[in-house]
């Protein structure tokens, strides 16, 4: 149970190598935080940072008031759990989640109680006695998990855990972890992934990393509904929103834009007198796309290819004077329109508007 600041966090190689820098974030007993972003934009190597596994090289990191950045990864009361299992193989269950108790000479009542704790806790009692080679890659995630529960450590770090198995042993994985975050409401978690649907479900607040720092914080809705800038708009959200160029001809309580590909948009984004004229993007998200009638349009295109999906279809329109492709999400099946002209609609208070990058809630 622990409280964590990192403050001016940085990391360095080499001297010239600059990969993180001005990391500010404060996490509070019990959170689980989810650090998201690009390939390449530092979240493994932040929590590796936090874990002690790589040297901070400017700022501090603080747990529980009190500055580790040269305390050893042991004695920071951190567990962590790798993309790998790291298993022993020729060691069963019970005594791969046992090997820390033991190296820290607890007694064996105590590693007893504890990975009877940590099996109940992970379905995993019927198997305490098997070796690593004998379970499916799910269960050989939830040991790795159960080695680290026996510690009882004050952080618990996840790095990509599920991104070795297969789509439906990630959707089971992904509900236990999240069974077992609620049995220990007071363990704060922090969590690395690649995979959205992981951070939107499991988060009680995201971390979107890019350009070497934080982009932005805030709980999953709060980055799914109002994004500060187009990067979090198009990197929150499956498929990406759509942004489209356009101008500010209507300012007041609401906005209205002018599009340049044809077609008016409102938003309940407020604007003021001083932003007639202004260049934006309009942002509406594909499943905020609703058919529109005769009036009205924020889009209208052919449609160039359709996936259908069962409970919704993807619409994927041809790309309109250079801009990127407009995708829609309707409900339901629409084979029939490919190759057809589709006018689409969105309400006010799903429509978005970026300026130069910025979204105009955030200037």
């Amino acid at each position: 149970m622990a409280n964590l600041k990192l403050t001016n966090v940085e990391k360095t190689y080499g001297g010239t190598v600059n990969v993180l820098k001005d990391i500010n974030l404060e996490i509070d007993q019990g959170e689980l935080i989810v650090f998201v972003g690009p390939s390449g934009c530092g979240k493994s190597t932040l929590l590796r940072m936090i874990a002690g596994l790589e040297k901070i090289t400017g700022g501090e990191l603080q747990i529980d008031g009190t500055v580790v950045n040269d305390v050893p990864p042991a004695q920071r009361g951190i567990a962590m759990v790798f993309q790998s299992y790291a298993l022993y193989p020729h060691m069963t269950v019970r005594e791969n989640m046992s090997f820390a108790l033991k190296l820290a000479k607890k007694s064996q009542e105590e590693i007893d109680a504890s990975v009877s704790r940590a099996a109940k806790m992970l379905q995993l009692e019927e198997y305490l006695d098997r070796l690593p080679k004998a379970l499916s890659g799910g269960q050989r995630q939830r040991v790795a998990i159960g080695r680290s529960l026996v510690r009882d450590p004050k952080v618990y770090l996840f790095d990509e855990p599920l991104s070795n198995l297969d789509a439906a042993l990630r959707v089971a994985t992904r509900i236990e972890i999240a069974q077992l975050k609620e049995q220990m409401p007071d363990r704060t978690m922090i969590y690395v992934t690649h995979d959205q649907v992981e951070a939107m479900t499991l988060a009680s607040r995201i971390v979107v990393l890019a350009n070497k720092g934080i982009a932005q914080v805030g709980t999953p809705l709060e980055l799914y509904e109002r994004p500060n800038g187009e990067f979090v708009a198009q990197f929150i959200g499956s498929p990406a929103m759509n942004l489209m160029p356009g101008e500010v001809i209507g300012t007041g309580a609401q906005t209205r834009v002018r599009l340049a590909g044809g077609g008016e948009a409102l938003s309940d984004y407020p604007t003021s007198e001083a932003d007639m004229g202004l260049k934006v993007n309009v942002g509406v998200r594909p499943e905020d796309f609703v058919a529109a009638g005769d009036d009205g349009a924020i889009f209208e295109g052919k449609v160039a290819i359709t996936e259908a999906l069962g409970e919704v279809t993807l619409l994927y329109f041809e790309k309109q004077g250079g801009g990127e492709a407009v995708i829609g999400k309707l409900p339901g099946i629409h084979r029939d329109v490919r190759g057809q002209s589709v006018r689409l609609t969105a309400d006010p208070s799903k429509v978005h508007l970026f300026a130069n990058g910025v979204s105009l809630l955030y200037r």
